[in-house]
């Protein structure tokens, strides 16, 4: 019997968790799941360039499982792109931890347990269902969040600045 996976520390969760080729409709895309373990590998490894050893350590993974997972991600990625497939952000054994900088990740270091579970898409604030707004970086402007539009792709109507999601209160 192998023993239980242990949790792979996350640091930001993706402000948009589903990716799609541009003027093909959903219905006649197949679909690339990227877990949220493996998001992270790419975040810290391309985005951020943090060496293999740090980024392995960050996530409280061996550096091969890290490899394994940077691989994983990057042939999902390759595939979704070269085969014109949507990809999809969910799943995978991971635990939020609290933001290094400030104004980066999601509460208080809240963890969502096992992915598949807890917030999906139509079960509270940050999923893609009812009940989520849109807010203005800049002056604070809100409005409903639509379902299949990122909050990140609208600007306000006030100021021009570009939405992000929120929560509400």
């Amino acid at each position: 019997m192998p023993r239980p996976r242990l949790f792979r520390r996350v640091g930001l969760l993706p402000n948009v968790d589903y990716f799609k080729p541009a003027g093909i409709k959903l219905r006649e895309l197949s679909e690339v799941i990227l877990t949220v373990d493996e998001f992270e590998a790419i975040r810290l490894k391309d985005l951020e360039e943090m060496d293999q050893e740090k980024a392995a350590k960050k996530m409280n993974i061996s550096q091969p499982t890290f490899h394994r997972l940077v691989i994983s991600a990057r042939k999902k990625i390759a595939d979704a792109i070269v085969n014109g497939k949507a990809i999809r952000v969910q799943g995978g054994t991971y635990k939020m931890i609290k933001s290094i900088r400030p104004g980066m990740g999601r509460g208080q270091g809240a963890g969502r347990g096992r992915g598949f579970g807890g917030r999906g898409r139509m079960g509270g604030p940050f999923a893609a269902g009812p009940g989520g707004i849109c807010k203005c970086t800049k002056c604070s402007y809100e409005e409903p969040q639509v379902r299949g539009q990122p909050c990140m792709s609208k600007k306000c109507p006030k100021c021009g600045a570009q939405m992000m999601r929120g929560t509400i209160r």
